[in-house]
């Protein structure tokens, strides 16, 4: 089998050209997030403010390896009248064998699990202290080229329930001015087989997707664009417990669209869609109105995750 080629690090901004979904109106569904609490620039309430704003009424704050932005909103009741807010989450799987994934990767989201589960915190505790010990390693090596960011960074161990990442890394190289930008630090920097790449260590995809399903959620495979031509995999992270596909992510074509949905079709999988929103490039109000995610897969996702959130959904 022909590897296919690596692709560079997804940046969800919107094609060019006629092959660009144009959405028919503004989209009430965002299912692909991320806050302060991993690697995106908005706060979590900030977030649910502005895509409430937009006219977002299904949300899932997806940060990586955390479910901290979730509970904190919920506890401090900073989720807007009319928006539903579903758990959710994004694990970053390594992939052992070479089938030629961007730097060896598979992302995993979650979605409803429960989010007192102690242990799938403990499973997701010990991604974050991964993360952590990447994130210093890759300090330390960005020191030894001469790219000190010492004093542009926080300090990654005041909060365990944060889960860091190399777009904070990649911030703090643009504000000490090694690097025109986010996208620049990662494509001469930090990106796979470049300078300053650390390797990850972590779960496996069946990993993640084995302790999603015990936590109660449905796991969903994010931006695999390259669906259609490596069903094999998507086939057998099926048989592994996988329930979903992201078809509707910001950064596909009109084309991906159909032929991810309709990978998704044939293994009777949840479709799902997202902004993937970080903040680097845009505001939230900006990134939403690429967005197109149908009504229907807002209404498939609640009736998957069970009667508590179709009834929400209903209510």
């Amino acid at each position: 089998m022909t590897a296919t080629p690596r692709r560079r690090r997804h940046d969800p901004l919107p094609p060019a050209g006629p092959e660009r979904v144009a959405p028919p109106s503004p989209s009430t569904i965002d299912l692909h997030t991320h806050t302060t609490r991993s690697d995106g620039v908005m706060a979590p309430a900030a977030l649910l403010a502005a895509a409430a704003a937009a006219g977002v009424r299904l949300l899932a704050l997806t940060d990586h390896d955390t479910l901290a932005g979730y509970r904190e909103v919920v506890a401090t009741g900073a989720v807007p009248a009319g928006l539903t807010l579903v758990p959710g989450v994004e694990i970053n799987a390594i992939v052992t064998r070479d089938l030629g994934l961007w730097e060896g990767e598979l992302h995993i989201l979650g979605f409803g699990m429960d989010a007192g589960d102690a242990a799938f915190e403990a499973t997701l505790a010990a991604q974050r202290a991964r993360r952590r010990e990447r994130f210093e390693r890759t300090v330390a090596r960005l020191r030894e080229l001469d790219l000190a960011i010492d004093g542009h960074i926080l300090d990654v161990s005041a909060s365990d329930d944060d889960a860091v990442g190399r777009p904070t890394v990649a911030r703090a190289l643009k504000e000490a001015g090694h690097a025109e930008s986010v996208d620049d630090a990662f494509s001469r920097l930090l990106g796979w087989g470049k300078p300053g790449y650390v390797p990850r260590s972590g779960l496996g995809p069946v990993e993640a997707i084995e302790a999603i399903r015990a936590a109660g959620g449905l796991a969903v495979l994010a931006h695999f664009g390259e669906a259609p031509a490596r069903v094999e995999v998507v086939r057998e992270l099926a048989d592994a417990g996988l329930g979903g596909l992201e078809v509707y992510y910001r950064s596909f074509d009109a084309t991906t669209v159909f032929a991810v949905g309709e990978v998704a079709s044939a293994l009777g999988f949840v479709p799902t869609g997202g902004s993937d929103y970080h903040g680097d490039t845009s505001t939230y109000a900006e990134a939403h109105a690429g967005l197109w995610v149908p009504p229907e897969v807002g209404e498939r996702l609640l009736e998957g995750l069970g009667p508590r959130w179709s009834t929400a959904a209903s209510g």
